[in-house]
């Protein structure tokens, strides 16, 4: 690299090479050396989180007057425009890193100060009119920092999951409305029970993601309340009492949440276990999508020689060999994004368990995994609400075939006959292939019309 392609940079461990119109600085280049751990970046909605981090803390310094209107707008300007999309492409180090996210924050401090120099007329690098931790990182420290950003990150992304969860349980609602009155038969240990509207197996779907919904609720707004103040380990050290007063009322304005301050900011920093409680909301309705799944994939299972009750829309073939093979795609891709954010709490929780005496030094791991748990299973919801559910069918021939020749319709005869009597009625019909009504007829005196009162498939329901 020739003299004039680059700019020296300088820290406590000496001297570092940047390319002179780089926007990240010796800090971040450092860190994307000693963590080149998942080769991907900063998560988007993280990197902007950060930015109105960035943004608040400046508004609040030039209030009370500890930035000159100048550095605090240029800063504010750089923030706005990395919170609109832009410049995310300088922040170049990896997600898993050591350091509680201080190469993250670090990172950010360096963008942030030379997109504000470059509005002055300045250079990269020019770090005596706008320093990246002076003035942006000003009563500031990475660990009430990066813990915000993370809270802001995990609101926005899981009401994001939550919108395609609405949109899910509306579907299945339509689905129970339009099944309403096809009669199939239930079953409980994958064995015929009694009968059952199709229409019901989609309300309970979407009663139990409902559910699902309200826990997710109440574990984000836990989100809600944040550690910034708090400087190093709790007690705002290096921060003024005006910043300290009103950052998190500038936070508020800028992401337009009601935010609050945890009263005991030692414990806002040392744990996370907030985020491990987000975490288990989502894997809980992780569990709960795939159980469904796996419904849906059994009930559609055939269909000539399996259940073929339900009829999944074809998107794909499914066989290089088999002609016209047509399988269960999304309702098996719903499954492996399940077990992924089964995976991904597990680590979370194993991460937020280790973090020691003033602050977890794991944020990193648990962020990474919590982000991603949190997308993947929003996508995969979207794609199984408009690629399966919204064309989802009954085979209606299918259900009746079932429902006539289920057995256990036979329980409508117990509070009659008694479970034994029952039982025996059972046995005889299994054994002769007489029906129920004609065995109940001869054998114990019930009229025809008593039973077709009994056995009505629509009385059971």
């Amino acid at each position: 690299m020739k003299k004039e392609e680059f700019r020296i940079e300088k820290d406590g461990l000496g001297e570092v090479c940047i390319p002179k119109d780089a926007l990240y600085g010796i800090h971040s280049k450092r860190a994307s050396e000693n963590f080149p751990i998942t080769h991907t970046n900063l998560d988007t909605d993280f990197i902007s989180a950060i930015a109105q981090v960035k943004k608040a803390a400046a508004q609040a310094n030039r209030e009370s007057g500890n930035l000159t209107p100048e550095k605090a707008d240029a800063i504010i300007l750089a923030c706005n425009a990395i919170i609109s999309g832009k410049y995310h492409n300088a922040f170049i180090v990896d997600p898993l890193q050591g350091g509680a996210g201080t190469s993250s924050n670090m990172n950010a401090n360096e963008v942030i100060a030379n997109i504000a120099l470059l509005h002055l007329g300045k250079k990269p690098g020019d770090y005596h009119f706008i320093h990246p931790i002076d003035h942006v990182n000003m009563h500031q420290s990475t660990n009430d920092v990066i813990p915000t950003a993370g809270r802001l990150t995990v609101i926005k992304k899981a009401m994001h999951l939550i919108s395609s969860l609405r949109t899910l349980t509306a579907s299945l609602d339509q689905k129970a409305a339009e099944f309403d009155n096809i009669l199939c038969v239930g079953r409980t240990q994958l064995q015929d029970a009694v009968p059952m509207k199709a229409g019901q197996t989609f309300s309970a779907f979407s009663s139990m993601l409902k559910r699902s919904i309200a826990q997710i609720e109440r574990a984000i707004d836990l989100m809600r309340t944040v550690n910034l103040g708090g400087t190093a380990i709790g007690n705002g050290i290096n921060a003024t009492k005006y910043y300290f007063d009103n950052v998190v009322a500038r936070l508020s304005e800028v992401t337009n949440e009601k935010l609050y301050r945890f009263a005991n900011l030692f414990d806002g920093t040392q744990n996370a276990d907030d985020f491990a409680s987000v975490s288990s909301a989502v894997k809980i309705c992780a569990v709960k999508l795939s159980k469904m799944a796996s419904d849906l994939r059994l009930l559609s299972s055939g269909p000539n020689s399996g259940m073929g009750q339900v009829i999944l829309p074809a998107r794909q073939s499914g066989s290089s060999i088999m002609p016209a093979k047509i399988n269960p795609v999304l309702p098996e891709a719903l499954n492996q994004a399940a077990f992924l954010t089964i995976g991904h709490d597990l680590t979370i929780s194993v991460a937020v368990e280790a973090g020691q005496l003033e602050l977890n030094a794991f944020l990193p791991v648990v962020f990474h995994q919590l982000f991603e748990e949190l997308t993947i299973l929003d996508n995969a919801v979207a794609t199984f609400t408009e690629n399966c559910i919204r064309d989802i069918k009954i085979n209606e021939a299918q259900c009746n075939l079932d429902v006539g020749r289920c057995y256990s319709t036979a329980t409508a005869l117990n509070p009659v006959l008694g479970y034994d009597t029952s039982t025996e009625i059972v046995k005889k019909a299994q054994k002769t292939g007489k029906s129920i009504v004609d065995i109940a007829c001869e054998d114990y005196g019930l009229t025809r019309d008593r039973l077709k009162e009994l056995l009505d498939p629509l009385n059971l329901v």
